[in-house]
């Protein structure tokens, strides 16, 4: 199969999984990735009289352990949908590939989770203990590890199947008799 001859129905389930994956983890970036909060009173309207941009952060406003990582799910998700079905590609390493770069982008978002607070300064971080405001992970960081992880299962599982397929023999076109 060449990619001249690419087939939306030859696109596996594995690989449609890792393209929605993908999808879904680049559409988490727009979503809160870090949050401010409180549960004192007077402190909370403070907050809500902040503009909105400083109090929740998106991943594009946040760190590199934010943003990077749904981008190369992303690209993982398109690469594989379309180049998946290409035995030279399978058989070179794409679903290893694959997995390589869905665990490497969950481990980043894990080390964004961490260091959560770090996307604030040492004098901001020192406000906000004093004042009592928690930085906590917004929804899009959750929807973005469960993206990572999703895309790292259909990974494996694609992986396992060129592996049953590597070891089944090659199918021969016939060829045709020229004049």
């Amino acid at each position: 199969m060449t990619l001249s001859s690419f087939s939306v129905k030859s696109v596996t389930w594995r690989e449609w999984l890792g393209l929605a994956a993908g999808l879904l983890a680049l559409g988490s970036t727009f979503l809160p990735w870090t949050t401010l909060s409180t549960n004192k009173p007077d402190i909370e309207v403070v907050l809500s009289s902040l503009p909105q941009s400083d109090v929740v952060r998106d991943a594009w406003n946040s760190s590199f352990f934010a943003w990077c990582p749904p981008l190369a799910l992303v690209l993982a998700g398109v690469v594989v949908a379309v180049f998946g079905r290409i035995r030279k590609a399978r058989v070179s390493g794409l679903p290893h590939l694959w997995l390589v770069v869905a665990a490497a982008a969950l481990l980043l978002m894990v080390i964004g989770w961490f260091t959560l607070d770090w996307e604030f300064d040492a004098d901001q971080r020192g406000i906000f203990d004093a004042a009592g405001i928690a930085i906590s992970a917004g929804f899009g960081r959750f929807l973005g590890v469960l993206a990572a992880v999703v895309s790292g299962v259909a990974a494996f599982f694609d992986m396992r199947s060129a592996r049953a397929e590597s070891r089944q023999p090659r199918k021969r076109q016939p060829r045709s008799k020229s004049r």
